[in-house]
């Protein structure tokens, strides 16, 4: 058994848009994701697994680990629709066992190779029109001559677990003030296509309207900068025209830390930004307070966020 606690204790520099991401495989096709979801690699035994009546194809059930048990999602059969049954005899069979949104999943995979530490400029988005058909990755990177699509583990969770959706139900019903919410200008970073739109549509019938949107990190912080000249131009403060920042911490090109740290520490701009990520945690708090977030939320709690939005902006 193999554990990350360890290594996470060396936290990369808050705002260096860096990360680090395990490469593995399904087949032999190379895959990543990001280290700060993952808890542990354990061995596959077949015999610690519990079928589940009716579940989808690629739910191999529930695992035994240490006494508790968690959903055990087979990632191949996921991705590439090709079963656990067709893995190559002697493979390296592992569980990636993950935690983010509050939730532990064990992936299975064909085994995995190293860990590498990369900036979020060499990741690449998903081309727009692949981005189109829900991918479940949220871009690639290029490593020793190697493609590496970087798995949404969120998406995949939302497709095998329906249920997990509504936690994206509004409480708009209970809420007052939406034509106030619509003066409120708005950006939201955010990569996976399926959150994007799940924000986009509860902000909006919460009466948030005022909402431009970014699949990464840089394209919205060149918007920042240009608004932000702009602004200066016309001699007005630029929460005239930009009362809240959302920002995902993963992302290509550039990450929501360091996205962060240029809107709040090198620029130093009077906008409100609220980190809203699967990675919250207490160590990941003390990353998103050290580059100057006003806030931060766990993923999917967009109820908790809209309200944490209503006390800055209201």
């Amino acid at each position: 058994m193999s554990t990350l606690s360890d290594r996470q204790e060396i936290l990369l520099e808050s705002g260096t848009n860096e990360m680090e991401i395990i490469e593995f495989f399904l087949g032999d096709q190379p895959f990543g994701i990001n280290v700060q979801k993952l808890k542990e690699i354990v061995p596959y035994d077949a015999k610690a697994v519990t079928a589940i009546p009716d579940s989808p194809q690629s739910m191999l059930g529930t695992l035994l680990l240490r006494g508790n048990t968690i959903p055990l999602i087979d990632l191949k059969h996921h991705i590439r629709h090709q079963s656990v049954a067709e893995a190559a005899e002697g493979s390296r069979q592992v569980v990636l066992v993950c935690e983010f949104n509050n939730r532990i999943n064990g992936f299975l995979v064909d085994g995995v190779n190293q860990i590498h530490r990369i900036s979020w400029k060499d990741v690449q988005p998903m081309a727009s029109y692949i981005d189109q058909y829900r991918p479940r990755f949220t871009g690639s990177v290029s490593i020793d001559e190697r493609d590496i699509l970087i798995v949404d583990l969120e998406c995949i969770i939302a497709e095998v677990d329906p249920e997990t959706n509504m936690d994206y139900v509004s409480r708009s019903s209970e809420m007052t003030q939406e034509e106030l919410r619509g003066t409120k200008a708005l950006m939201l970073a955010e990569d996976s296509a399926i959150i994007r739109d799940g924000i986009k549509r509860v902000l909006t019938s919460a009466g948030y309207t005022n909402l431009r949107l970014f699949d990464n990190g840089e394209d919205c912080m060149i918007a920042i900068k240009g608004l932000a000249a702009e602004c200066r131009q016309e001699g007005v403060p630029i929460n005239d025209k930009l009362g809240l920042l959302i920002s995902d911490i993963e992302m290509p090109r550039m990450d929501g830390l360091a996205l962060c740290k240029m809107v709040k520490q090198e620029w130093q701009l009077d906008v409100k930004v609220v980190m809203f990520s699967s990675l919250i945690n207490e160590q990941m708090a003390l990353k998103c307070e050290s580059v100057g977030a006003d806030g931060y939320c766990t993923k999917p709690q967009i109820p908790e966020l809209v309200e944490m939005m209503d006390g800055y902006l209201l």
